[in-house]
């Protein structure tokens, strides 16, 4: 099934039920307020939005409204846990050796983490803002799981049973501010702003076969100022699953119903030009950062900027007839002294 969450001036939203076409829409209120609440009690409001679904995909719903995306705020505008992995190690590679680095043996065993800011997302359709474009604004798009509770040191299979809804994410990074960060050996908090989440999150089984082995396996389309940018399949050179992810962020604690973990920036391997940009016959980007460490290693130096204020960012998925899965995270890059 699919779900998003309505803006109704409420911090949380009001929880709503998607066709799969994205077309309509119905209330869930009857069965719970907002998608946490449903989270919360999963084995008793699945069942019932899950019968909310058919019934809007069977056309048997009278009630039912058009769906309007713009007016969605993220699946969960705030959450109790935002953790972002690293799963793509290409991605890393390629930052380390822009810099000459080796990159650990540990990395391919054991999944890079950060835990973001939770306290508030922005919706699909808002604007990203930033104070200064000194600061390095680049997009990250990626995949991301929520789960239910999940138990300390669950294992793998445990932790995938876990996963409760699938979505995507634009995770803004401030790159000028994150070298500074790092080196005070502390981690990312000014230079990780708020994300933004796709208008829908799906139920894994949505997904069908794409959803195997606890990766998605189709291409994640991002558009940069109306052009092409990157097509990478998601579930391609993912050297870690999402059930690895969730598994290792419960480690050592437990993990509450709500907790959204990341992918990191989706990348493929790929060689040629710059790596190679679609317009180059690659599947090209999910972040300047990227395609700024190819320029590197290549001419030593790089040649792509950062976000400017105006720039468009658009994050899609479609499924192999053309239809988008989860809607579009469409996002300007504004000053925030335009915020209202």
């Amino acid at each position: 099934m699919k779900l998003a969450t309505l803006k109704n001036g409420s911090r949380d939203g009001a929880l709503i039920v998607v066709s799969r076409d994205l077309t309509r829409y119905l209330s869930a209120a009857m069965v719970a307020p907002t998608l946490q609440a449903a989270l919360d009690n999963w084995d008793f409001a699945a069942p019932q939005l899950a019968a909310l679904y058919q019934a809007l995909n069977d056309g048997g719903a009278a009630e039912a409204r058009p769906f309007d995306e713009s007016q969605c705020h993220s699946p969960l505008p705030r959450a109790y846990q935002w953790a972002d992995g690293s799963a793509y190690i290409n991605h890393v590679e390629l930052v380390r050796k822009a810099r000459n680095a080796e990159v650990p043996a540990s990395f391919y065993t054991d999944p890079l983490m950060y835990q973001g800011g939770s306290d508030s997302f922005v919706g699909p359709r808002d604007r990203i803002y930033a104070l200064s474009e000194e600061w390095g604004i680049d997009l990250e798009a990626e995949v991301a799981v929520v789960t239910g509770d999940v138990k300390m040191g669950a294992s793998d299979a445990d932790a995938a049973k876990a996963i409760r809804l699938v979505m995507l994410v634009n995770d803004v990074s401030l790159r000028n501010l994150i070298p500074n960060e790092l080196a005070k050996g502390f981690g990312f908090f000014n230079s990780k702003p708020a994300s933004a989440f796709s208008p829908v999150a799906v139920t894994p089984d949505e997904l069908g076969a794409h959803w195997t082995g606890g990766k998605l396996h189709l291409p994640l389309t991002v558009t940069l100022n109306h052009q092409p940018f990157g097509k990478p399949n998601a579930g391609e050179d993912m050297t870690f699953s999402f059930a690895q992810l969730v598994a290792h962020a419960a480690r050592t604690r437990e993990l509450c119903a709500g907790t959204i973990i990341g992918s990191g920036t989706v990348s493929n391997k790929q060689g040629g030009l710059h790596g190679s940009s679609i317009a180059n016959g690659g599947v090209g980007y999910c972040c300047l950062a990227e395609v700024r460490m190819y320029e590197t290693i290549e001419g030593g130096q790089p040649a792509t900027g950062y976000l400017k204020f105006g720039d468009s960012v658009r994050i899609e998925m479609l499924d192999e007839r053309g239809a988008s899965i989860f809607g579009a995270i469409d996002q300007t890059v504004a000053h925030y002294r335009e915020k209202g």
